[in-house]
């Protein structure tokens, strides 16, 4: 579904005439309806990876492909959601979570956006303003705009990071929540080794200089699955293991610190 094939991203640098690389031939494979997480410490080019899948940025070699199509540019079937909510502050909630659904008839539009709200525990927020939300609330709308559309490919750039723990852990439901409908391929990316093995099917492990796939661990386990379980704390340090005692602080969140 998707497929990363020898991906390379090399940066500019008037320091080394080679540049800065910060990916090197990085492969691969993502099926339709998985979560994939991304873990690792900084610079280790996660977010250069996302940036690259969503067509925000160029490969300096090999493709990006989703559905056997190439990504060269922002795609339709690519959602991404960042770090902050990013709402519009003149349009209303239900404005905000419907602004990619112009296309679709008035009727069609409005029972989407209804069912999205319903979906993120907001029903009654559709007239509200942005700046009326709590920050956990506004990146539940943020997550309804994105999956709203209905993307083939979601891809969260560490969009919980900047939450408390108690909100953190309620919209990580949400997204599993808004997920079972239409089963999109997620790919997130997250310093949280917790959060990672709360919602993925698989976790890619990275490593920097350059950016490059050191292990890739499945998580087998049942959803919902509960922290600090024996199955769960034995996963947490083979991911450990393989970043290795300069990376474990990084990838580990505030309170594990």
């Amino acid at each position: 579904m998707l497929r990363l094939d020898h991906i390379a991203k090399t940066y500019p640098n008037t320091t080394y005439p080679t540049g800065t690389q910060a990916l090197a031939q990085l492969t691969l494979s993502v099926e339709a309806g998985e979560i994939l997480a991304i873990v690792g410490g900084s610079g280790c080019g996660k977010s250069t990876l996302l940036r690259l899948i969503a067509g925000l940025d160029r490969p300096s070699a090999g493709r990006v492909e989703v559905d056997g199509e190439t990504i060269t540019a922002p795609h339709p079937a690519v959602g991404i959601v960042f770090q902050e909510p990013r709402l519009l502050a003149w349009l209303t909630v239900a404005q905000n979570i419907g602004f990619g659904l112009a296309h679709l008839p008035r009727a069609e539009r409005d029972a989407r956006v209804a069912a999205a709200l319903e979906r993120i525990g907001l029903p009654g927020h559709g007239k509200r303003w942005p700046r009326e939300l709590s920050g956990g609330q506004a990146q539940r709308v943020a997550l309804a705009r994105a999956l709203v559309t209905r993307p083939r490919v979601l891809l969260l750039d560490e969009p919980f990071s900047a939450l408390d723990a108690f909100t953190r852990a309620d919209l990580q439901e949400h997204l599993l929540a808004l997920w079972e409908d239409t089963r999109p391929t997620l790919v997130l990316v997250t310093h949280d080794i917790d959060e990672a093995l709360t919602l993925a099917d698989r976790i890619v492990v990275m490593q920097p200089h350059p950016g490059r796939i050191a292990a890739i661990v499945n998580v087998a386990l049942a959803r919902p699955r509960q922290p600090g379980s024996p199955d769960v704390e034995a996963l947490k340090r083979q991911i450990l293991s393989v970043l290795g005692p300069t990376r474990r602080h990084a990838a580990l969140p505030a309170a594990a610190e």
